[in-house]
């Protein structure tokens, strides 16, 4: 089994009484992007905090690339790249500058230093600009050139602070076109997000912060599935089937007017197929159907309201 790029059990974080992380457990798999959702104050940043040795944590543990981030933080740093919410650029230098700067401080030599600059110059689409000042930039060039400073020293794990805040939506695809190619190649992202297109985009799984904890954690799919009010809506050539269907379907909701019904559902192909095989076996055929699941805006604002809590599920995998 691989070991997992990040791995932190029991984390804690307090600032006097105001409890900032109260307990998080969190795996992150190598090679995969995993992201932090939840609203200001959930603890998001203070976590990447402590896993990039920013901070130090009250109690827990937290392992990068296999090192302890209190017993070995040098062999941490070694193995991370951290983009911050604001971009960390010099701005009385040039975009080759800041890369040189970098790339020297990471201590690659003068000639590795120049032939890095130049790969990142390239492959970040910033070459026209190099030597420009930063204040001709815009905000995506800029975040673009933060994320190059971050990957100068080719680093296996990469923390993502919010990293597409105020970027216009060309800008933000273009990020998120980057971080993928930097997963294929087998880089580890661990993202902090209030964008809840960038999370369904981005990560693989998806760990939901509130208050300090994680209060639900999965596949982007699997907490949809955790939400209610799924459902498909069915539609027929004629009343007469709209009646049978009904009947035959007695938790739907009728729309006669639309000649539809809506059946709850808890989505997945197999919830789909009983409702067909019903209809199929009162010999009724539908004209059209679409469904709906609860999509990540659905889930955050179910999981991180005031009355969420972690583990609260029914037994049809909802939350209650």
């Amino acid at each position: 089994m691989n070991t997992p790029a990040i791995e932190v059990r029991g984390l804690h974080k307090s600032y006097g009484t105001h409890v900032v992380l109260d307990g998080i457990d969190l795996s992150v798999a190598s090679g995969t992007v995993t992201a932090l959702l939840g609203p200001n104050g959930a603890g998001k940043t203070t976590t990447v905090h402590v896993l990039a040795t920013l901070l130090r944590p009250d109690a827990g543990t937290a392992l990068v690339n296999g090192c302890d981030v209190l017993r070995d933080p040098d062999g941490v740093r070694a193995a991370i790249g951290l983009t911050g919410q604001f971009s960390a650029v010099d701005t009385l230098l040039t975009g080759e500058e800041n890369l040189l700067l970098m790339a020297r401080l990471r201590h690659l030599g003068s000639k590795r230093s120049k032939s890095r600059t130049v790969e990142l110059l390239e492959e970040f689409d910033l070459v026209d600009a190099a030597r420009t000042p930063l204040a001709t930039y815009s905000g995506g060039m800029r975040r673009r050139l933060d994320l190059a400073m971050t990957l100068v020293s080719t680093p296996s794990v990469i923390f993502l602070d919010e990293p597409t805040t105020g970027l216009d939506p060309r800008s933000r695809h273009t990020m998120w076109s980057i971080v993928r190619r930097l997963v294929a190649e087998g880089s580890t992202v661990l993202l902090t997000t209030q964008n809840l297109e960038e999370a369904d985009q981005l990560a693989g799984r998806i760990a939901v912060l509130d208050g300090g904890r994680i209060v639900a954690e999965g596949t982007p799919d699997e907490l949809k599935r955790l939400v209610p009010g799924g459902h498909v809506r069915l539609r027929f050539a004629t009343v007469v089937e709209l009646e049978a269907a009904s009947r035959l379907l007695v938790d739907s909701a009728r729309d006669d007017a639309a000649l539809a019904l809506t059946v709850p559902s808890i989505g997945g192909v197999g919830a789909l197929r009983r409702v067909l095989d019903r209809l199929d076996e009162g010999g009724l055929e539908v004209d059209d159907l679409t469904i709906h699941t609860p999509d990540l805006d659905d889930v955050f604002f179910a999981l991180t309201s005031k009355k969420a809590e972690p583990g609260r599920v029914d037994a049809k995998g909802m939350i209650s």
